[in-house]
């Protein structure tokens, strides 16, 4: 299993304004937060199950701009159904990375369903996704990186983290500063607000 942070500065590297990524609840946010805040990341905080149905809606409205949603597997679980909507929309400029370190960090540490056999990157396939990996190794990880970041999605990552914790990066924290941030980069970049 890779350790959360370098995998997740490994995939932000080189982030760029084309680059718009939608943080999952909780520890996914204090990880993209940690590879370096940017004004094209939009944090959430209290919409668990909500990543990528947002990353689907931003990935829609911005066909011109490449949308990264990084999420957990506690999250991702519990918004499976989204998965089906994103493959039947199949928006070629989404995709998902999900750090999967098979348990509900957010809530103690419970085993979740990845640990009990649940593949989340079988069930993105069967749902029309254009790509999928399983990332288990560190000499994985590049490979899964290129596909997120370039080819025509939608594509998913599920990358196998450990549980050991890490300090908390809590970026920002208002709802709507966030939004407005956001939306005010967009704006700047010449998309729609």
């Amino acid at each position: 299993m890779l350790e959360r942070r370098i995998a997740v500065a490994r995939l932000l590297a080189d982030h760029d304004d084309n680059l718009l990524v939608v943080a999952g609840l909780g520890s996914p946010t204090y990880d993209v937060a940690a590879a370096g805040d940017h004004n094209s990341n939009f944090y959430l905080w209290g919409a668990m199950g909500l990543a990528v149905p947002i990353g689907l809606g931003l990935a829609l409205a911005q066909p011109a701009k490449r949308v990264l949603v990084v999420t957990g597997d506690g999250e991702m679980l519990m918004g499976m159904g989204s998965l089906a909507t994103v493959g039947a929309r199949r928006p070629p400029n989404l995709a998902i990375a999900v750090l999967d370190n098979e348990a509900f960090g957010e809530t103690g540490g419970q085993q979740s369903h990845t640990g009990l056999g649940t593949d989340l990157a079988a069930v993105a396939l069967a749902s029309g996704f254009a790509g999928a990996a399983m990332v288990r190794a560190d000499d994985e990880l590049g490979s899964a990186i290129d596909m997120l970041r370039n080819a025509v999605g939608p594509v998913i990552a599920v990358i196998k983290i450990s549980r050991a914790p890490v300090p908390r990066v809590l970026p920002e924290r208002d709802g709507h500063a966030i939004r407005q941030r956001f939306r005010s980069a967009l704006l700047s970049q010449g998309g729609i607000g």
